[in-house]
């Protein structure tokens, strides 16, 4: 899951670990029948049928709407995997992702707390000068979906902190549900990827000097880390 760039994200999730670690398409109608043609009236020269009632149309499922999912592919150092993104599962925070996915805020970034049987996260940038002109928060979403396997979440440090900081479950985590963890979108390809990142050096980079530091801290202390080579709009 993601955390705020601060230190104390790294606390909060951090006791989240101690405690630890889903609508229907409209059927079609079925078409009417057409309308059985009119009994003849006339003995010696029959009346030409009437042309058959017309069939209403099948009732089509519900569609999304154009652009409101779109899918983000990560290029990592285990392999690729993808995350579909929903705009209305929480859309500050979607808008957000898909912003610092533009800017290429991830291109580099490491994944600095794995913690198996909960969560990976990453979301602080390869030079710690993008990481601050990312700093300003974001509005909280209503949580709608429930961090599940795969679920992508804004990590926080409390109320309307989200930055850049993302986490991925991996497993349900549906105790976070009520703490405002809203997940904006599912790994849809590669959760095995997910699954393989690097875990040996579970939560011990301090979140300070990666905020300060970037990957000069990061590559020098911890040089098995897995990391992000690129991060795309499909």
């Amino acid at each position: 899951m993601t955390m705020s760039t601060h230190a104390t994200s790294f606390a909060l999730c951090a006791a989240l670990a101690a405690t630890l670690l889903t609508g229907c398409s409209k059927a079609p109608e079925p078409a009417k029948d057409a309308a059985q043609e009119r009994a003849q009236s006339q003995q010696q020269a029959p009346a030409p049928a009437p042309p058959a009632a017309p069939q209403e149309p099948k009732a089509e499922a519900p569609k999304e709407p154009a652009g409101s999912t779109f899918r983000v592919r990560f290029e990592t150092s285990k392999g690729p995997f993808v995350i579909e993104v929903h705009r209305d599962w929480a859309p500050i925070g979607a808008k957000q992702f898909e912003q610092l996915v533009k800017s290429g805020f991830y291109n580099g970034a490491r994944f600095f707390r794995v913690v198996p049987n909960f969560v990976v996260q990453f979301g602080l940038a390869a030079d710690p000068a993008v990481t601050k002109k990312w700093s300003t928060p974001i509005k909280d979403d209503p949580v709608l979906q429930t961090n599940r396997l795969g679920s992508v979440v804004f990590a926080t440090a409390g109320p309307n902190t989200r930055t850049t900081q993302l986490f991925i479950n991996l497993r349900s985590n549906q105790f976070l549900d009520s703490q405002g963890f809203a997940p904006f979108g599912m790994v849809v390809e590669g959760m095995n990827v997910v699954q393989s990142i690097y875990p040996g050096y579970g939560e011990t980079p301090d979140q300070g000097e990666i905020t300060s530091r970037g990957n000069a801290y990061l590559t020098a202390q911890f040089p098995k880390m897995d990391y992000i080579k690129t991060a795309t709009i499909e």
